[in-house]
Order: structure tokens, then C-alpha cells, then sequence
């Protein structure tokens, strides 16, 4: 398990006054497995960072959802662009484990950055992680062949997957669950 302070120990040495200010405007927030985090429609409030768990982003259709990301322990996650905008999310963010999350609402963040320029730093890496991981997804539905995507997020989170239900793998990757048992049984 991975903290944030942690997370932005990283990245750059805290003093305790940034950390004392950012971290007053944190909140410790968890849920169970299955529980929708954000409902499609609503506002996302929140820029999240997962200590612990899983949770998938998904678009909610009567037949099969599609599942077009997940984030595991150790990384941010929000409806980004509702957040930014403050417009009501396209899609559903769903807790695929029980986690355990640290939040700051849109209007803390705000506030940080108008207190603190090591606040603007925190923001800018959250949006570059989230920015990279959109890109390399985008990139990897372009490039890769199916196989290939399951490859690559089985072997960069390959005890992690374990814990996900192979249809949303399948969505994920963008074939049928039939698919992606045929893809598994070839290269096992």
C-alpha cells in the first residue's frame, strides 16, 4: 500500500508546512466492492488517490457495460474532465474491490493553488498522470492487437487482475468475454 504523501514524497521533498496545509484539505473516504463511487450525470467533485483497491470507469449500457479503464493502488482517478468543467460525468466510476481513497474536493484543490505554488505542483502531476494514462491507453487501442492489450495490463498488474471479473477484462480490451478466454488458453 502506497500513501500519498508517499506518492509526493517521490516526486518532490515535502516540507511540513505543504504537506500540513494540503493535507488538512484531504479526505479519507472508502468503499465497498460493487459500490458506485460517481453516478453517471453527477458532478465530479473529487480528485482521488487509491491507498487501496481497485475501480473501473465504465459506461452503463443495458447489455454489457464498457469498461474503459481501470485504476489500481497507488495512482489518481476522477471523472477528470466533470471535474475541471464541473459538468456532470458521461460515465460511472465503480469501487471493483473494497478501497480505501484520499480525496480533495474541486474547491480545496482550488484553494490550494491560490495558497501555495508546491499546491500547483501536486495538481500538475495528478493531471500529467492522468493525461499520460489516457494517451497510453488511446495509444494502445490504436497499435495493439488485442492479445497484445491483455498482455500488457496483465503483466503490469498481474496480481491485481486477479481480483477483476473477466468480462470487464474483456470490455476493457474491447472483445467478447469468449474472446478473451481463447486469447487466455493460447498463451497459457
Amino acid at each position: 500500500m502506497i500513501t500519498i504523501k508517499q506518492f509526493f514524497a517521490r516526486i518532490s521533498p515535502l516540507k511540513d508546512e505543504y504537506w500540513q496545509l494540503f493535507s488538512s484539505k484531504l479526505e479519507k473516504r472508502e468503499f465497498s466492492k460493487k459500490q458506485i463511487i460517481l453516478q453517471q450525470g453527477q458532478t465530479e467533485n473529487y480528485l482521488s488517490f487509491i491507498e487501496k483497491g481497485i475501480v473501473r470507469h465504465y459506461f452503463p449500457k443495458i447489455e454489457n457495460d464498457i469498461t474503459f479503464d481501470f485504476t489500481f493502488e497507488g495512482a489518481f482517478f476522477s471523472a477528470y474532465k466533470s471535474f475541471i468543467t464541473q459538468s456532470p460525468a458521461e460515465y460511472n466510476i465503480q469501487a471493483l474491490t473494497d478501497i480505501s481513497i484520499v480525496s480533495i474536493s474541486y474547491q480545496n484543490l482550488q484553494k490550494i493553488y491560490q495558497t501555495t505554488p508546491k499546491g500547483n505542483m501536486f495538481g500538475r502531476f495528478a493531471a500529467e498522470g492522468l493525461y499520460t494514462k489516457k494517451f497510453n491507453r488511446e495509444l494502445s487501442l490504436l497499435t495493439l492487437s488485442p492479445e497484445e492489450r491483455y498482455l500488457a495490463l496483465f503483466n503490469e498488474h498481474p496480481k491485481l487482475l486477479k481480483q477483476i471479473p473477466l468480462k470487464y477484462i474483456a470490455s476493457y480490451i474491447g472483445i467478447t468475454p469468449q474472446a478473451l478466454s481463447r486469447i487466455r488458453k493460447r498463451i497459457s
